[in-house]
C-alpha cells in the first residue's frame, strides 16, 4: 500500500540534495510512502497519486530519531540515588551494582516488560530505531539473558558485557575482564551486533577496555565505547584505535581527543540528559563540530543517571548547554546516530530509505527546541506503517498498522 503525507509546512529529510541547507528542507512538501520504503519526496504540488493521503495541516515531518545508545533491560530504579544526587552526593559508577542485584533477581518476564514499556515510552516521542545495551547481568547467564531479551525487540543490540566490576569480583577487575574475554563473550555474541566497554575511573582502565575490545572483535562483534564520561582518560584514544563507531558521553576530552576523532570514523555521541541527571559536565560539542568531528545526540535511557527516553528533551539540552544549533541537534538525533549504528538506511528521508518518520504538532522542527518539555510528537510513521505500541517481537509485525488500520 502506497500512502501521500501532505500539506507538510516543513519537511526534514537530510537529505541537501533534496532541499535546502545540511537538514535538506523542503517547505509545503510531500512524502509518499511504498510499503516500508520512501517512494517520493518533493514540492506538495507535484506529489503522485497513492492509496492513502493524509493531510497534514501544515505539520511538521522529520525522519524518525535515531537512539544509538540505551540500556533498557534492568529491573528496577534508582530514584534514591538520584535524590541523595541532587542533595549533594556526587555520582560514582558505582551505583550501577544497585541495578546488578535488581536485574539478576528479576524473571525474563519482568525484563521483558520493561524493555517494552520503554520502547513504547521512547516511539511516543518519536524514536523509531533504538539500540538497547546488557550490562546489568554481568555474569554469563544473566548477560546471556539480557541479550537474547534485547534481541527481540531490535537488531541493534549491544553486549556491554564490562559495565563495571561485579561484587562478586570487588577488587578483582582483571579477573572479571578475563572471565569476560574467555567466557561470556563466546557465549552471548551469537545475540549480539556490538562489544562495549567502560572505560572510566571505577570501571575498567586502558589495558582492560583494550582487552575487551579485541575479544569482542575476534568473536565478530563491532566495538564501541563509553568514554570521558566522568573525567579525562583514555577512553576516546582506546575507540578511535579500535576504529569504534563511536565512543559516548565525551563529556571530558583533550585537544588531542578531538583531533583524534577528527581525523577517524568514531562517532562522538552526547548524552546531555546524563549530565543533567548528574550535574556533570556538559560535552562541548560545539568544539567537536567545529574540529569536523561526527556528533550523534541520544537520550541514554538507563534507571541510574537519564531516566529518560525523550530525544525531543535532549535536542532542547543539546541547542541550550551544548551550544549546537537546532539544525545541528536534529542532524545528530537522526544521521548522526544512524551513522553511530553504520546504518545508512535511516535518520533520512530520501527514496529508498526506510519509511520512518515523526510529524509534529508544530509547523518547524525548530519547536522542538524552541518549546522544550512539550510533547509536540503527534504521529509516529514507523516503516511505512502507524505503530500504535513497539512490536511485540522484532520482525513479528504484532500491533504494527499501516495507514489504513489493518494489522500487518
Amino acid at each position: 500500500m502506497s500512502v501521500l503525507l501532505t500539506n507538510i509546512g516543513t519537511l526534514v529529510t537530510n537529505d541537501s540534495a533534496l532541499g535546502a541547507g545540511p537538514l535538506g528542507v523542503i517547505h509545503d512538501a510531500a512524502v509518499v510512502f511504498d510499503g516500508e520504503v520512501v517512494a517520493w519526496v518533493g514540492p506538495a504540488g507535484q506529489a503522485p497519486d497513492a492509496d492513502e493521503r493524509h493531510d497534514l495541516g501544515g505539520a511538521a515531518v522529520l525522519p524518525g530519531f535515531v537512539e544509538s545508545h540505551s540500556h533498557l533491560v534492568f529491573a528496577g530504579d534508582r530514584a534514591e540515588e538520584f535524590g541523595a544526587r541532587m542533595a549533594g552526593k556526587p555520582y560514582a559508577a558505582g551505583g550501577i551494582r544497585t541495578t546488578i542485584a535488581a536485574t539478576r533477581a528479576a524473571t525474563d518476564d519482568q525484563l521483558r516488560a520493561n524493555v517494552r514499556r520503554l520502547l513504547d515510552e521512547s516511539l511516543r516521542s518519536g524514536s523509531t530505531t533504538v539500540e538497547i545495551k546488557s550490562g546489568y547481568g554481568q555474569s554469563v547467564a544473566s548477560e546471556l539473558r539480557s541479550v537474547r531479551i534485547a534481541a527481540e525487540f531490535t537488531d541493534e543490540v549491544t553486549l556491554l558485557a564490562a559495565h563495571v566490576p561485579p561484587p562478586e569480583y570487588a577488587g578483582r577487575a582483571d579477573d572479571y575482564v578475563e572471565m569476560v574475554c574467555s567466557e561470556m563473550i563466546e557465549a552471548c555474541a551469537p545475540h549480539a551486533k556490538w562489544i562495549d566497554v567502560f572505560c572510566e575511573q571505577g570501571a575498567f582502565d586502558r589495558d582492560q577496555a583494550d582487552a575487551v575490545l579485541t575479544a569482542g572483535a575476534a568473536a565478530g562483534l563491532i566495538p564501541r565505547v563509553h568514554g570521558n564520561q566522568l573525567h579525562q582518560g583514555p577512553g576516546v584514544q582506546v575507540a578511535v584505535a579500535h576504529n569504534a563507531a563511536s565512543v559516548d558521553h565525551v563529556a571530558h576530552v583533550s585537544k588531542a581527543d578531538i583531533e583524534a576523532l577528527a581525523s577517524s570514523s568514531t562517532v562522538a555521541t552526547v548524552l546531555p540528559a546524563a549530565d543533567f541527571c548528574t550535574r556533570n559536565s556538559y560535552p562541548d560539542a560545539r568544539a567537536l563540530i567545529d574540529a569536523g568531528v561526527t556528533v550523534a545526540l541520544g537520550a541514554d535511557c538507563n534507571p541510574g543517571t537519564s531516566y529518560t527516553t525523550s530525544i525531543p528533551f535532549c535536542i532542547a539540552l543539546a541547542v541550550r548547554d551544548l551550544r549546537m544549533t537546532p539544525e545541528e541537534a536534529v542532524w545528530a538525533a537522526t544521521v548522526g546516530g544512524a551513522k553511530a549504528l553504520r546504518r545508512n538506511d535511516v535518520g533520512v528521508l530520501s527514496p529508498g530509505m526506510r519509511a520512518d518518520a515523526v510529524v509534529l504538532d508544530a509547523p518547524s522542527y525548530l519547536h522542538l527546541a524552541y518549546r522544550p518539555g512539550v510533547p509536540l510528537v503527534r504521529q509516529i510513521w514507523k516503516g511505512g506503517g502507524t505503530p500504535p505500541a513497539w512490536p511485540a517481537h522484532r520482525g513479528s509485525g504484532h500491533g504494527v498498522r499501516d495507514g489504513s488500520g489493518a494489522t500487518r
